[in-house]
């Protein structure tokens, strides 16, 4: 539920792709991935649904035992861990990138798709170049790159002063 399983799946071992071969790079290296970053949009997506969903249910029963915590201690440390409960699972979101990771993984999906449409209905800017394989993959390998280095740089970032208050550790 929270993104710790450890998976079953053997490890993402990317297929070769045959030099000059525009089929075999559509086939080995650009579906492959579509499907990598359609496969971890989902996983993300479920995963924060269900983060959201589980941190709603906790939070909105605080409130209704509230009223109850004078009369009966028991209830007030149930409120208490309730409250703890809220902030594991919201840090663990946070520390997860859940949200944004499904949101970065299905634009890039998405892009690819895109572009790999253009592509294969000769669309422009594909339909007009003499070396249309070229600029294709040249289009499709600055996404790759790009999306490989906004995730370096995303969880290799340094937390500025104010993230750092919020964390409550500070380090």
């Amino acid at each position: 539920m929270f993104g710790f399983r450890h998976s079953k799946e053997p490890p993402y071992l990317p297929r070769e792709v045959e030099p000059g071969n525009i089929e075999s790079y559509i086939q080995n290296r650009l579906d492959d991935q579509i499907m990598w970053y359609d496969q971890k949009a989902q996983q993300a997506q479920n995963t924060y649904k269900q983060m959201q969903f589980f941190e709603l249910i906790v939070a909105a029963a605080i409130p209704l035992l509230a009223n109850y915590t004078v009369s009966c201690p028991a209830i007030a440390f149930i409120v208490g861990l309730l409250g703890a409960i809220v902030t594991v699972i919201e840090g663990t979101e946070r520390l997860g990138r859940y949200h944004e990771n499904w949101i970065e993984y299905r634009s890039a999906c998405e892009t690819l798709k895109h572009e790999k449409n253009l592509y294969l209905m000769g669309a422009f800017p594909y339909g007009t170049d003499e070396t249309a394989e070229q600029l294709f993959v040249h289009n499709i390998e600055n996404l790759l790159s790009s999306e490989g280095n906004k995730w370096k740089s995303s969880n290799s970032a340094v937390l500025s002063p104010k993230e750092k208050s919020q964390s409550g550790t500070g380090s």
